[in-house]
């Protein structure tokens, strides 16, 4: 078969990925336009080696639908291609040997039944039947999940072959994709050694070697490879092809059976990145050195764990490469550097598990233009250029693969490749005792330690060490007056003749309002929030988008790639050239009028209000805004002028008790207020008036917005089957994180999606959807008892559709 002159899509990399992706593309009518390109044989990167474990849940919402759809694809794909591939379902179960990792693995299981993933605890009893060659002693309990079931990969990766060849796809190995052909930023095409092909779509699903094309094309795509172990054993007695998979987490284990032996894999704390100076070029089936030496720690804890082990010899000792990346999710998506180029890498040891439904979301994103759901978690938009370098990526992964099997701990931060951005006023933040977070490679003060408290995480899924100082922190925001340091907001100049005709199409708002700052959404063309953020109107032609750091990649092309052709606009990066500090609470106007002529008032500043003021030494703009639900201003500082303006606005505010606030009492302050946050509580297939916001419409604009009619066909209808809904814990001990079961008068009827605890209300706060069919109204939140689902425990939860702090906004405007 001779390489074609043209396809529709061409696919980089025949693992299991790239088969899945093939052969989905097939089913959705496109396999006589696809070709898939393999540099050597099929799965012989990182493929062909996996442990091949298939679990039918993962972290979310939206993964956990991609896992169950891999599961269902798996238990038929066999019988629709007439390939083997070794499926089976003996389900595989979890083991806690700690409180904590008990409580971890409890509020997983309220999760997931809410996903309707069946899951069932177990005592140590339950444990020991299920796993009788286990050590029990040290168990506390188990988490068994039935539908969960482990493959061959590579029979699986075949079949997925044969199935895309069925569908018309082409598959070509021992042909390397020499160069992705791009004109006018758009991938066109491939070179390889047999001949070039034009194609309309280019998909990069290469493994460990994407990084490298990625950064051949400006794209980046920061994934490395790390050295993954496991051991075969000889024939073990008890080892019978009904045992689930076993994970022992707390030692770092996982245990399979496999044909009568024993399959021990590890994901020790610290790992071993690979491949630093290249991969070379026969790299084909290959294997790494054996590290006995590295595997020792794991296989001494499961010797304790599986004492059997202890009189069986070692078969085989396996090492290879697999690819991670650096905030432990997988890489999918179109590429916001290089238009029609799609990305589906770097799967952190679950490309088995995410094989088929990964592949059928990519292509649906391919063929529709969107995602079948809502996969901003894993999407490449996410991911920072700087995460790419290897400066940055090598110590990450080595970390990144550890916290795999790691307690998943409420707020836990990454301890490696930190420092690396800055704010302007860090050192004044460290030398007040504040511990950092990190958000998009950013240092932001989370909290603050008092003197004579290490500024140092203690981890639980209790109040950590940090609560009382956050409560002291709302606390200030609430009555007094507290800064933030909100520098990490990324601030886009959107300039020229066009430029209002362009936020006009993208904002639901009006943001034609000279002088001010105009909260909105932009949406898709059904409705759903692609981007939640603020726009400040400077002149005519001249506006500034503010928005979340973490979403800046995602909303500047997001802007771009919805110029128009022969729209006059220039987008222009000026992140880092102001720092920006939030002067917070109903003493703020006071501070500040200590320090500026400018006149503070409600009639001369109005709530929403932006312009330049002298403030100390420097001239900023100062915009009357909030997202705390307090009097308050965020002020735009030029930032060699930062640390002087924090400084007279310290000197200012000493006897007003001002004090330095961190993002935890933030999020506790906005959670409070029932705002919404875009990747939790709002995103792309969320619509507008579900979410509460409808407020932000402006439907008669010369300009309509897009999704405009969406938001109307929804509006007329009369009635929302699902709608955001706040609560709040009963038990003031009780505390609340995220993806939380909701119940109403028993039944299940939505998730948490974000929360935090309330510390001005005085219980722990959740927001979430509340779904049902004849309509969420007042009357139905009034007249029903609400449960939420707290580590496999209901407790008792008031709900209000209106906020519980200050629902009629006058503390902003006061």
């Amino acid at each position: 078969m001779s390489l074609p002159k043209e396809a529709r899509v061409v696919i980089i990399g025949g693992g299991i990925l790239g088969c899945s992706i093939a052969y989905h593309l097939g089913k959705l009518g496109w396999g006589k336009d696809t070709v898939l390109l393999e540099r050597k044989k099929l799965t012989s990167g990182t493929t062909w080696h996996a442990a091949g474990l298939v679990r039918a849940s993962l972290y979310s919402e939206s993964l956990t639908k991609l896992a169950k759809y891999t599961t269902d694809l798996y238990t038929t794909l066999e019988k629709e291609t007439e390939q083997a591939t070794g499926f089976v379902q003996p389900g595989s179960l979890s083991v806690a040997t700690s409180e904590a990792r008990w409580e971890e693995f409890r509020r997983g299981a309220d999760m997931l039944q809410s996903f309707e993933v069946e899951c069932i605890e177990l005592d140590r009893a339950g444990v020991q039947e299920k796993w009788p060659l286990l050590n029990t002693d040290d168990v506390i309990g188990g988490i068994f999940y039935p539908k969960d079931g482990k493959c061959n990969p590579a029979d699986t990766t075949m079949a997925l072959a044969k199935g895309a060849r069925m569908k018309g796809a082409k598959i070509f190995e021992d042909t390397k994709v020499e160069e992705v052909l791009v004109e006018n930023g758009r991938a066109v095409g491939v070179r390889t050694p047999s001949g070039t092909i034009k194609a309309e779509y280019v998909v990069c699903a290469a493994g460990m070697w994407s990084r490298e094309i990625g950064e051949k094309l400006g794209v980046n795509i920061p994934l490395h490879a790390c050295e993954h172990f496991y051991i075969v054993t000889e024939p073990m007695e008890g080892m019978t092809p009904d045992l689930p998979v076993m994970r022992d987490m707390d030692q770092c284990a996982y245990y399979k059976e496999d044909a009568g032996k024993l399959l021990l894999g590890a994901f020790e704390p610290k790992a071993k990145p690979w491949g630093m100076n290249g991969i070379r070029e026969d790299f084909c089936f290959d294997e790494l050195p054996e590290d006995f030496d590295h595997f020792a720690p794991i296989l001494e804890g499961a010797m304790h764990r599986v004492p059997s082990l202890q009189k069986v010899g070692i078969r085989k000792f396996f090492n290879g490469p697999e690819s991670f990346t650096a905030d432990q999710r997988y890489i999918l998506g179109p590429a916001p550097e290089l238009k029609n180029f799609f990305v589906a890498a770097g799967f952190n040891s679950i490309g088995i598990q995410s094989g088929g439904g990964a592949g059928m979301a990519l292509a649906h994103w391919i063929v529709d233009g969107e995602p079948p759901y809502d996969l901003w978690e894993v999407d490449i938009r996410r991911l920072q250029p700087h995460m790419s370098r290897k400066s940055f990526l090598v110590p990450r992964v080595s970390e990144a693969l550890g916290l795999l099997y790691a307690m998943h701990w409420p707020y836990r931060q990454f301890e490696s490749s930190r420092n690396v951005r800055q704010t302007a006023f860090y050192e004044d933040w460290k030398a007040m005792g504040a511990c950092f977070g990190e958000v998009a490679g950013w240092e932001r003060p989370n909290w603050y330690a008092p003197k004579g408290v290490k500024p140092e995480y203690e981890y639980s899924y209790g109040r950590q060490n940090w609560f009382p100082y956050a409560a002291a922190d709302v606390k200030a925001t609430r009555e007094g007056v507290a800064l933030y340091d909100l520098s990490t907001f990324a601030k886009f100049l959107v300039v020229g003749k066009h430029a209002e005709t362009l936020l006009q199409r993208l904002s639901t708002a009006d943001i034609a309002q000279p002088g001010r700052a105009v909260y909105t959404q932009w949406l898709n063309e059904k409705g759903g929030i692609e981007a939640d953020l603020t726009v400040f109107r400077i002149t005519d032609t001249k506006f500034m988008v503010v928005t979340a750091a973490a979403t800046a990649i995602r909303d500047w092309h997001y802007m771009k790639d919805h110029i128009q052709p022969g729209e006059e606009v220039e987008l222009v990066d000026m992140t880092t050239s102001y720092a920006t500090l939030g002067v917070m609470g109903p003493k703020s106007r006071a501070l500040l009028s200590r320090i500026t002529d400018a006149d503070l008032t409600n009639a001369g500043f109005p709530f929403g209000t932006t312009k330049h003021i002298e403030l100390g030494d420097a001239r900023v703009r100062a915009t009357r805004i909030s997202y705390v639900g307090e009097l308050g201003w965020e002020l735009y500082i030029p930032a060699e002028f930062a640390r002087n303006v924090l400084r007279k606005v310290l000197e200012a505010g000493a006897d007003l008790g001002v004090r330095p606030a961190g993002m935890h009492a933030m999020d506790a302050c906005r959670i409070e207020k029932a705002f919404r946050h875009w990747g939790h509580d709002i995103g792309i297939k969320d619509t507008i008036l579900e979410a509460g916001l409808g407020f932000t419409c402006a439907f008669d604009k010369k300009v309509p917005f897009i999704g405009r009619d969406a938001v109307l066909s929804q509006k007329e209808e009369g009635r929302l089957g699902r709608r955001m809904v706040q609560f709040k814990l009963t038990d003031p001990e009780k505390l609340l994180y995220h993806n939380e079961p909701i119940y109403r008068n028993g039944q299940l009827v939505g998730l948490v999606t974000s929360a935090n605890y309330g510390h001005h209300l005085g219980g722990a706060i959740g927001m979430g959807y509340v779904h049902n069919k004849a309509g969420v109204d007042a009357a139905f939140i009034a007249e029903g008892k609400f449960e939420i689902g707290v580590a496999l425990e209901r407790c008792q939860a008031q709900a209000s559709l209106a906020p519980m702090y200050d629902p009629k906004s006058a503390r902003m405007r006061a």
